[in-house]
C-alpha cells in the first residue's frame, strides 16, 4: 500500500518524533532523585535509554508497540507489509544489540513500557536495584 503523505509531509512527522519518551523522563527523574547518577540516550551500541559506561551497565525501556511486546504489541491494520517488516527489523535489531552487550561483558536491562503501567515505583525500585548491585 502507498504512503498516503507527501515525502515533504512524511519528513515532517518523522522529525516530529521524539528520541525520548515522557515515560523515560519520568523514569529517569525517578531515578535520578534516588542519588542515582548516569547518562540518558548515550550514543553507545542500540542508544541505550540509561547507561553507566565507568560500571558497564545498559538499561533499555522499550515500548510495547515498537518492540513487539508478546503481551501487548499489536500490527497495525493499514499498511501491513510495512509494519510487519519494520516491527520484525526492531525485534532482530534487539536481538543483536543484547548479543553485542552480552558478548563485551556488559550488565544488560530490558524493561517493559507495561511494567511501568502496572507499578511504576516497583519497576523504577527494580532499575535501582540492578544499577546498586552491579556498581559494588
Amino acid at each position: 500500500m502507498a504512503d498516503n503523505l507527501t515525502k515533504e509531509q512524511r519528513a515532517k512527522n518523522m522529525k516530529a518524533i521524539k528520541s525520548q519518551s515522557a515515560l523515560e523522563n519520568r523514569v529517569t527523574k525517578a531515578l535520578w532523585k534516588m542519588g542515582l547518577r548516569f547518562r540518558k540516550n548515550v550514543n553507545l551500541f542500540g542508544k541505550p535509554d540509561i547507561a553507566l559506561k565507568k560500571y558497564k551497565i545498559v538499561i533499555f525501556i522499550d515500548s510495547c508497540f515498537w518492540h513487539c511486546c508478546p503481551i501487548h504489541g499489536n500490527m497495525p491494520k493499514s499498511n501491513m507489509d510495512y509494519w510487519e517488516k519494520k516491527l520484525k527489523r526492531n525485534i532482530s535489531r534487539d536481538i543483536e544489540v543484547n548479543k553485542f552487550y552480552q558478548e563485551n561483558g556488559w550488565n544488560l536491562l530490558r524493561i517493559w513500557e507495561h511494567e511501568f503501567k502496572e507499578d511504576f515505583n516497583g519497576t523504577v525500585n527494580k532499575i535501582a536495584g540492578f544499577i546498586r548491585e552491579r556498581r559494588r
